[in-house]
């Protein structure tokens, strides 16, 4: 009985904890703050979007819980333990199309973080690759090269490499920014499918209301100079087919007045 607790403890637990999260970063003239006494919690295979405009450090906030920069202030805790450093166990997909070596195939793209980071050996690396371009679809072109590919394929390509890891959480910064709006409405549609069939731990960064309504299931809302917590929603009831109803447009509308009209409130009192 007492081992049931200890993991039903373990499974109500939060994976990823960011508690009091002050980041900062040094500019010829000054020291700039980029978030102010930050706290949120990321749930075993939660879909948690950090939404706000430019200036909020969302993207800062998504690199210092990938392990690339240190909080001046709190901690942030993965499984209970403290980030000090990156590591397998956070993968980053970043918006640009030129993550990709593009003398490797895509295969060997794939398979270059499990042999780096000796997950795997070259066997068992390759088996992994093709089962996972094989989830975006893209097991046909594995051995192509990315300049062969269109700009949703390589976004695919890099979240197959991720996904391979197995990271216990996924980190995303605006992924899908610069894609045009058609292949970003697909490829959000795919990462949903991807998803529901993975379950994996999703933390992602974006400056798209309607993107954050549709990919999250928790909205954390930032504000801007320094970037702290204004709320958070629950958005799991939405999905693709909700754009344009009532329900979207309203809390869209609602999204928009919290950190636009706060924002607008914090430049007046300056």
């Amino acid at each position: 009985m007492a081992r049931d607790d200890t993991r039903a403890q373990e499974a109500a637990a939060p994976l990823l904890q960011v508690d009091g999260v002050s980041l900062e970063y040094r500019t010829p003239e000054r020291v700039v703050r980029a978030t102010h006494r930050v706290s949120f919690d990321v749930h075993q295979a939660d879909r948690f979007v950090l939404l706000g405009p430019s200036g909020c450090g969302k993207s800062t906030l998504l690199k210092s819980v990938a392990g690339f920069i240190a909080p001046v202030e709190g901690e942030i805790r993965l499984a209970g333990e403290r980030v000090l450093r990156p590591g397998p166990d956070r993968i980053v997909v970043f918006q640009e199309f030129d993550q990709l070596p593009p003398w490797k195939t895509v295969r060997q793209n794939v398979m270059f973080p499990l042999l780096a980071s000796r997950t795997l050996g070259r066997k068992e690396a390759a088996e992994r690759a093709l089962h996972y371009l094989d989830k975006v679809g893209l097991s046909k072109f594995a051995d192509v090269h990315p300049h062969q590919l269109s700009g949703g394929m390589k976004q695919r390509v890099a979240i197959a490499r991720a996904l391979a890891m197995q990271p216990r959480v996924l980190l995303m910064d605006e992924p899908f920014a610069a894609l045009d709006a058609l292949t970003r409405r697909r490829m959000q549609q795919e990462l949903l499918a991807l998803w529901d069939e993975v379950r994996f731990t999703l933390l992602f960064v974006t400056h798209s209301i309607e993107e954050a309504l549709v990919v999250g299931n928790r909205i954390a809302l930032l504000s801007p100079h320094p970037g702290r917590m204004r709320a958070e929603i629950n958005s799991h009831g939405f999905t693709l087919d909700s754009l344009g109803g009532t329900e979207f447009q309203q809390t869209a509308k609602r999204i928009h007045d919290m950190l636009f009209d706060e924002a607008h409130d914090t430049e007046a009192g300056r």
